[in-house]
């Protein structure tokens, strides 16, 4: 297994980061908080999960080891793949899904696209016991401070992939109505609908 990768970013997408590594680009899946953090040209270490399929190999990248180890356990869970396991890291930070299951919260994890009413139970069935207590206490309370970190993710990942801090700002204002709508912004869903917004003032 490859555990982490670590050199120079090479490119940036919305989903993708591509590592120097050795002379060699590692194409590496992302969630936005973790594309958000990382500069073309800069050095970057990500904890990865090499997914083999018949017809694929696909690396995902992960900011720290805990976030890995918590995108593999949740893909024991019986329907959920590597794919929905990242929409949820996207959506709840790991000590946020350990608090979502060890409350049996379901409505924090129907919050995450493609999970409904008994997607929710099964994962807190399967998971029950087996994620563990949040690690860094309390996670934030939902309001004010979650609306803040949905804009900082979502600029800190436009201007990650070369925008200019006006255009983030533009980007931002436009797909805050959609954020406002939802119950828990989805981060990349937004990325996605900013990106759109940026194309069609080109």
């Amino acid at each position: 297994m490859i555990a982490f990768v670590s050199g120079q970013v090479a490119a940036l997408a919305p989903d993708t980061a591509v590592i120097e590594v050795g002379g060699v680009g590692m194409a590496v899946q992302c969630a936005p908080g973790t594309l958000a953090a990382l500069r073309v040209g800069r050095p970057a270490r990500l904890s990865t999960s090499l997914v083999v399929r018949e017809d694929s190999l696909t690396l995902y990248g992960f900011a720290d080891d805990d976030e890995r180890q918590v995108f593999e356990l949740l893909q024991t869970v019986s329907g959920v793949g590597p794919r929905l396991a990242q929409t949820m890291l996207a959506v709840h930070s790991p000590d946020a899904l350990r608090a979502a299951v060890s409350a049996g919260d379901e409505k924090a994890l129907t919050a995450v696209p493609g999970i409904g009413k008994k997607g929710a139970q099964r994962l807190l069935l399967e998971l029950k016991d087996r994620l563990g207590a949040p690690l860094g206490g309390t996670p934030a309370a939902t309001g004010a401070p979650a609306a803040a970190s949905w804009r900082e993710q979502l600029h800190a990942a436009l201007l990650g992939l070369g925008y200019a801090a006006r255009e983030a700002d533009e980007a931002v204002a436009a797909v805050t109505p959609q954020a406002e709508a939802a119950a828990e912004p989805n981060v990349g869903a937004l990325l996605r609908s900013a990106l759109q917004s940026l194309n069609r003032t080109r």
